[in-house]
């Protein structure tokens, strides 16, 4: 099955903005639908650069119905990356991720339901919850939902209402779940863009806790190639994980990420841990691999922290605007 064209929701943010910017650079005559709110985490610029034939971008909001029965009968694909993402802000203001996450799933899932569109959903593995740092296990498709924060749980039960929509209506449905990303674009709040910018604005990196907790990365366009293989090949009703076995502490990869910058591995403060902190997430990523014969590409996590790195000093306009009242933020819960 292939595509001609296609709505992203959230295209304007860090993965679904480099998703589309994939899309355009690797599938010749498809055609992107870009759909964002353009809240503070979506932001135009990130897609610049794509031609104007290839792109057409509607400022809207994913639960207006009106507008997706505008839309979505000229694609052939909705896939969806829309969603309220960041756990410290589920944890102050749980409401917009309800808003976002669950009723503007349902929204999307009844305009796929009426126009017959194929509908692919983006989650993440925190919907898992987490594993104990000395369990040799891996997060599989199989795994129990036992989502931590207000974010996870809003993920969870937008997941559910994909598998419903699926089994009770019949919706042309598949589910990804994904480690963490790293990349460009990516908004300065996240743990390795906010690392990173830090140092640029001669500012100490701040560490959670006892910087023990885990995460599996996965560069962000490995993640775009997995979600285009499971669009096109995937199986209707199926979830896949996607994961590029990257497990790293956090204190590791901010100790990494000095001395790429060249500081000392200790130039950091320690704050405060972050309410109901998971301890470790890792994806067996073995089913997508083995049905699909996806496979990740960028393998060494230094190159594509360096990449990274040289993303953000070269494009401080990008994000200089935003770090103060990012950090002053931040400053008011002690972290």
């Amino acid at each position: 099955m292939s595509f001609d064209d296609i709505i992203v929701t959230g295209g304007a943010g860090f993965i679904g903005s480099n998703f589309v910017h994939w899309v355009i650079d690797n599938q010749p005559g498809v055609h992107v639908t870009v759909l964002d709110a353009l809240t503070y985490a979506g932001n135009r610029d990130n897609l610049v650069g794509i031609p104007g034939d290839r792109l057409t971008f509607v400022h809207g909001d994913i639960c207006d119905a009106a507008l997706l029965d505008d839309i979505v009968p000229e694609a052939g694909a909705i896939v969806h990356f829309a969603a309220e993402s960041h756990n410290d802000n589920s944890i102050a203001d749980p409401e917009p991720f309800v808003r976002t996450n669950v009723e503007g799933t349902y929204r999307l899932l009844e305009a796929a339901r009426k126009h017959g569109t194929r509908f692919h959903h983006i989650s993440t593995d925190e919907v898992y919850g987490d594993l104990a740092l000395d369990d040799p296990a891996r997060f599989t498709e199989e795994t129990p939902y036992h989502p931590s924060s207000p974010y996870s749980s809003t993920k969870a039960s937008s997941d559910m209402l994909v598998r419903a929509w699926h089994r009770t209506y019949g919706v042309e449905a598949t589910i990804s779940n994904c480690s963490n990303n790293y990349g460009p674009r990516q908004h300065i709040e996240k743990f390795i863009p906010r690392q990173i910018t830090n140092i640029l604005s001669g500012l100490r990196p701040k560490l959670y806790g006892d910087g023990r907790n885990v995460r599996d990365w996965i560069h962000v366009d490995d993640h775009s190639s997995a979600v285009w293989e499971i669009l096109n090949r995937g199986r209707s009703g199926e979830t896949y994980l996607i994961g590029a076995d990257g497990e790293c502490d956090n204190l590791h990869v901010l100790r990494h990420i000095l001395e790429l910058m060249g500081k000392s591995p200790d130039d950091f403060d320690w704050v405060r841990d972050r309410p109901g902190h998971d301890r470790r997430y890792a994806i067996d990523s073995s089913k997508l691999r083995r049905e699909l014969g996806w496979e990740p590409v960028h393998t060494s996590f230094q190159e594509g922290l360096e990449s990274a790195i040289q993303w953000y000093a070269d494009n401080k306009s990008w994000w200089e605007t935003a770090k103060s009242e990012v950090e002053a933020k931040y400053a008011q819960s002690g972290q």
